[in-house]
């Protein structure tokens, strides 16, 4: 076992049965050292979008957890990825977010690596190393990496499930607006900024919390007037139908809001009148495809979150993901989502919209980064961090639905997915390994989030 687990008390962070957390979770630095241990030493991470590399030598840079990583596209349409590391000193190889090579040399002694990651040349290697450096030894290390509808994603566990086994149930969910439609694209670059909070935050609060948008955003929903405005206030609960939340077994889950899509667009805005024609046009070929009741998630808006931290919108059109930078503070990367068919026109507005709602400056944004980092500062109070948090909203009212994968919250209004996310968190915190977590039974955390 290792030493951060020998000083973390996992089972008493989560108490899944009754909704509960310590509020420590947001705060504590064995705890956050055993995340990047446990969680993100062997999660699944997501890494870039084929929109973002489409050539051969195409790369990008970017971090998995504190580690940075490129990630390039191969001369035979593959993918790799790396630590952004020279193997000679340590010193970061790539600085440039994204571009085209063919071969990248460190600025610090020259050594350059091929795009496959191997050390191809190190200025005055005869003359100085006569023959003793075997540069087979001293290629950059590189990352597991695999893909899901265009979507890559690293894991530095060799042992871990294949990305597809590990997206489970929630693939049912993603291919309505991933594949189904005809396609995703990502515009980057992405914007980025920082935020004063632990990266658990934004990724609960996307998993699954529509209970804080007629109250956080209402001045933002006024404003806009689409089709939210109405929830403005919580000042009733919402209609029975509004939506419902969807957890499963690793964590990842979503919010669905029926109808909803352009919800955060103003109706009389350009980005809200295409988007609006857009899927008057493209729900009945969904519907068509899908049958009535699986079809309607196609113009809805979705929130959501592939555990451990990288969230979406759909609607509102934002890819996050979610980078700590030590337990109190994380790195912020955000993306356009558009559809592959869009016109130009319309994927124009939607990435305007996206910024001036979800992008770094955006209204949205701005009203949750408060609150996301009050969450974690209030926690510097020893009196404060000893609390518990509560996830009970809904608590009891989940359900198993022969139509929907994964464990069915009946209201869009809840927090099912936040007690699966967490179910999920201590689960791979206290694990050995991954074939620890494997040879469980794989349907028995539906029985624990129900209560059966």
């Amino acid at each position: 076992m290792s030493t951060n687990r020998t000083q973390v008390d996992v089972e008493s962070l989560v108490d899944v049965k009754n909704g509960i957390q310590a509020k420590r979770i947001f705060w504590d630095q064995q705890i956050y050292d055993l995340e990047i241990e446990q969680i993100f030493g062997k999660c699944w991470q997501f890494l870039t979008h084929d929109s973002l590399i489409p050539n051969p030598g195409d790369f990008t840079t970017g971090y998995m957890a504190e580690d940075e990583v490129i990630v390039t596209r191969q001369d035979d349409g593959s993918v790799k990825a790396f630590l952004n590391v020279c193997t000679h000193r340590g010193a970061r190889l790539v600085a440039a977010e994204a571009g085209n090579a063919r071969a990248f040399s460190c600025t610090y002694h020259g050594w350059s690596f091929g795009m496959d990651g191997a050390l191809k040349v190190v200025p005055m290697e005869e003359e100085l190393y006569r023959g003793s450096l075997d540069k087979s030894k001293f290629g950059l290390r590189e990352i597991r990496v695999e893909s899901y509808r265009g979507l890559y994603y690293g894991n530095f566990d060799a042992q871990a499930p294949s990305l597809n086994d590990y997206l489970g149930d929630v693939k049912f969910y993603l291919d309505i607006w991933m594949d189904i439609n005809g396609g995703i694209e990502l515009v980057g670059p992405p914007s980025r900024s920082l935020l004063n909070c632990n990266w658990k935050t934004p990724a609960e609060n996307f998993v699954g919390d529509t209970y804080h948008v007629g109250w956080t955003h209402l001045a933002s929903l006024m404003a806009l007037g689409g089709e939210l405005a109405a929830i403005g206030g919580n000042e009733a609960p919402p209609n029975e139908g509004l939506g419902m939340q969807v957890t499963s077994r690793f964590g990842h889950g979503f919010g669905v809001l029926w109808d909803a899509a352009p919800a955060v667009h103003a109706i009389n805005s350009k980005a809200g009148t295409l988007y609006r024609e857009w899927f008057a046009s493209r729900k009945p070929k969904m519907v068509e495809k899908l049958g009535a009741k699986v079809g309607r998630i196609y113009g809805s808006h979705l929130n959501g979150t592939v555990f451990p931290n990288n969230s979406y919108l759909l609607g509102t059109n934002t890819f996050k993901l979610w980078v700590p930078r030590g337990p109190h503070q994380i790195e912020v990367f955000t993306w356009a989502i558009v559809e592959k068919e869009m016109p130009a026109e319309l994927k124009n507005a939607v990435v305007s919209g996206m910024n001036s709602t979800f992008g770094s400056a955006g209204m949205l944004e701005a009203d949750d980064s408060d609150n996301m980092e009050t969450m974690t500062q209030n926690n510097r109070g020893r009196m404060t961090r000893e609390g518990k948090l509560n996830s009970q909203l809904g608590l009891g009212f989940h359900k198993l639905d022969p139509d929907f994968p994964g464990v069915i919250g009946q209201s869009a209004i809840g927090e099912t997915s936040y007690r699966g996310f967490y179910r999920a968190y201590k689960e791979i915190m206290g694990a050995d390994n991954w074939k620890a977590i494997l040879k469980l039974d794989p349907d028995a955390w539906k029985h624990e989030l129900i209560g059966q």
